[in-house]
């Protein structure tokens, strides 16, 4: 068993809401994403050391489409 985000796998959806106008924000995806390139192949041991983010969190890019406003979530990562 490994450690994965429920969200990168879609095993389940969140529903954020903007704190600014109260809109329905959409998921971007993971932060690490955004960093490079070759991010978003790299495996998540990589990843922890490089986003100081604890390989047991996940966070993503919420943005809502109205006010532009973005905000980062931190998802657990599941056992699968």
């Amino acid at each position: 068993m490994e450690l994965i985000c429920p969200l990168c796998n879609g095993l389940y959806e969140i529903k954020v809401i903007c704190p600014i106008c109260q809109n329905n924000m959409i998921d971007k995806g993971p932060i690490v994403n955004y960093l490079d390139n070759y991010s978003p192949y790299l495996p998540d041991e990589i990843i922890s050391k490089v986003d100081g983010v604890p390989s047991y969190k996940c966070i993503h890019l919420f943005k809502c489409l109205r006010c532009k406003h973005d905000k980062r979530v931190e998802v657990d990562r599941v056992y699968f």
